[in-house]
């Protein structure tokens, strides 16, 4: 279904980053300290991807498991690959809280979420999905990205928590 809109609108994908990119930076830097809320919506955002991507597909499987890693990002399947893991790193990277750390964590968590994934793929072929290298490479620039939001956003947090702090109160 996914790759049907996707061809029927192949500049959807690049539009969809581009909201993620703006959208999470704005949700990252609000949960900025808010640990909890943050890992909550981590979990519910892995929830979901873990849905889409291992629910069981009708189609028959052609091959298992692809080995490619000359993988055209900017194409709108790839691209959505990419989409798909950004929120996630994000999130788990400003439940971490600290910027380079937490940058680390949710790129590394969602490339581990992605080898997961594409694992389930590969050995459990009576879901109808096949892994494929190429998208576990696609996810994992994702979490890259996710990771570098979630440092900007933290940063952005802290450097608007000093302005704050030195700023005299008005009254």
């Amino acid at each position: 279904m996914l790759s049907t809109i996707l061809a029927a609108s192949p500049w959807l994908a690049g539009v969809l980053l581009v909201v993620v990119a703006a959208v999470g930076l704005l949700v990252g830097w609000w949960l900025a300290g808010r640990t909890r809320s943050a890992w909550a919506l981590a979990g519910v955002v892995g929830l979901g991807v873990l849905l889409l991507t291992l629910l069981p597909s009708p189609r028959e499987l052609v091959a298992g498991c692809v080995a490619e890693w000359d993988v055209r990002l900017l194409a709108p399947e790839p691209l959505a690959n990419v989409v798909l893991l950004v929120p996630f790193a994000l999130l788990v990277g400003v439940a971490v809280g600290r910027p380079l750390l937490g940058a680390l964590a949710g790129a590394v968590a969602g490339a581990a979420l992605s080898a997961a994934i594409e694992t389930v793929q590969a050995l459990v072929p009576a879901i109808g999905r096949s892994c494929s290298t190429g998208d576990w490479l696609a996810n994992t620039i994702g979490a890259g990205i996710g990771g570098l939001l979630a440092l900007v956003a933290l940063l952005l947090a802290r450097s608007g928590h000093r302005a704050r702090a030195g700023a005299p109160r008005i009254r």
